[in-house]
């Protein structure tokens, strides 16, 4: 179930790169590679290029955690090298999965890994503060987003802003919804004149979960626009 789960094939690039914020084409450098100046970068979140135009849920979740680590200081490709080295260890899908982030051990060796491959300071997941090992700020907010079953992330939220948006990929294909009601669909209605009032009832929603559906519509308009 938990392989099957990460290995579902539901996204396009498009999708990774709107519901994770990304410049348009940066989800497939990510995880195909890309060549510039003549130069071959190698994926960073696949071990190789696989020329699939699909992409799974287990590739989208780790796609949600590199975008906190966006800098333009130090470019997330420096990255390749400890998620190569984390992949031997947690498996296909090591950022997807709960034991780097929340198990002691676990954060112990993604440490480990981390000085082991001479990993910058503001691309670290994990950091030492008193003493001990904790998440790094981005792998925080990563994990605030996230929730966790049979040790793989199985729900994200797309924007903590709206905490009652979720994606699942075993509903709605994956996409922003609430209730299992898709927050594009509840916005189209919305712009029809379908009232907040009546789109709760219709779909048996809270007045909070309408607000938050059409709020999180309009934030990632905003965002596609900036």
């Amino acid at each position: 179930m938990i392989t099957s789960l990460l290995d579902r094939a539901i996204y396009s690039y498009a999708d990774v790169d709107r519901l994770v914020g990304l410049h348009a084409g940066t989800s497939r450098r990510w995880l195909e590679g890309y060549e510039r100046a003549g130069r071959i970068y190698q994926p960073v979140l696949r071990e190789e290029p696989t020329g699939s135009d699909a992409v799974t849920w287990g590739e989208m979740v780790e796609a949600r955690l590199l975008a906190e680590f966006r800098s333009k200081d130090v470019p997330v490709q420096r990255l390749r090298p400890a998620v190569a080295r984390l992949r031997k260890e947690f498996g296909q899908y090591p950022l997807a999965q709960a034991s780097p982030f929340l198990d002691v051990e676990g954060r112990e060796l993604v440490l480990r890994v981390q000085k082991e491959v001479g990993l910058e300071r503001p691309l670290r997941f994990v950091v030492v503060r008193s003493g001990q090992v904790m998440l790094s700020h981005a792998s925080e907010r990563f994990t605030d987003a996230v929730e966790y079953e049979n040790e793989v992330v199985r729900r994200l939220k797309p924007d903590l802003r709206t905490p009652d948006v979720l994606m699942d990929p075993a509903h709605t294909f994956g996409q922003p919804a609430v209730r299992n009601v898709r927050t594009e669909a509840l916005a189209e209605e919305y712009r029809a004149g379908t009232t907040r009032e009546q789109l709760a009832d219709l779909y048996e929603l809270t007045a909070r979960q309408v607000d938050e559906a059409l709020r999180f519509e309009l934030i990632a308009a905003a965002e596609r626009a900036a």
